[in-house]
């Protein structure tokens, strides 16, 4: 208990305030609501912004973990890629706002992303050599590669929707004519 007292006690101030915003971002998408393109864009960038700024903070620019980021981040974009959207999710050309059922996944994911920076941080400033043990920097970076991919598919599944309804919205016009 002493330690976890201390490691708190270490944490800067601003640390604290990321956590409460992220908290409050991700359970504010606990509940079904309306969201903008904007949104659906800007969150998958800062995650993964974040997301690098974590390899690279924990490892510098290892080629390797790099490559482990990106190799994770593309296989999980993949993998949500291939699932539908949730049920319930619609857009409206209009608005250019999504109906979206509320979800779980992103409070997860910026956790696991805020969660992985701090415990990674922690531990290299108590066991700095773990920085050149090849296998926590490859595991470490591909767990932030999985994030980022599954933020990004997440954005892409939403833009694809947009951009099929917009292009069904222009249609209706000529096919009046």
């Amino acid at each position: 208990m002493l330690m976890l007292t201390q490691i708190l006690a270490h944490t800067p101030r601003w640390v604290f305030v990321l956590f409460a915003a992220l908290v409050w971002l991700g359970a504010k998408q606990l509940l079904a609501g309306s969201v903008s393109l904007t949104r659906v864009t800007v969150m998958p960038i800062a995650m993964t912004g974040l997301s690098i700024y974590g390899v690279l903070s924990a490892f510098g620019d290892s080629p390797m973990a790099l490559m482990a980021w990106a190799a994770a981040a593309a296989l999980m974009l993949w993998t949500v890629l291939q699932r539908p959207l949730a049920a319930g999710t619609r857009y409206d050309t209009a608005t250019r706002k999504f109906q979206v059922a509320g979800s779980a996944v992103p409070l997860v994911l910026m956790m696991g992303i805020f969660f992985t920076k701090y415990v990674v941080g922690v531990l290299l400033v108590m066991h700095p050599e773990l920085k050149h043990q090849l296998g926590f920097a490859l595991g470490i970076s591909a767990l932030f590669g999985g994030f980022s991919g599954i933020f990004s598919a997440r954005a892409l599944r939403m833009w694809t929707l947009a951009i099929r309804e917009d292009r069904a919205q222009a249609e209706l016009p000529a096919a009046r004519a």
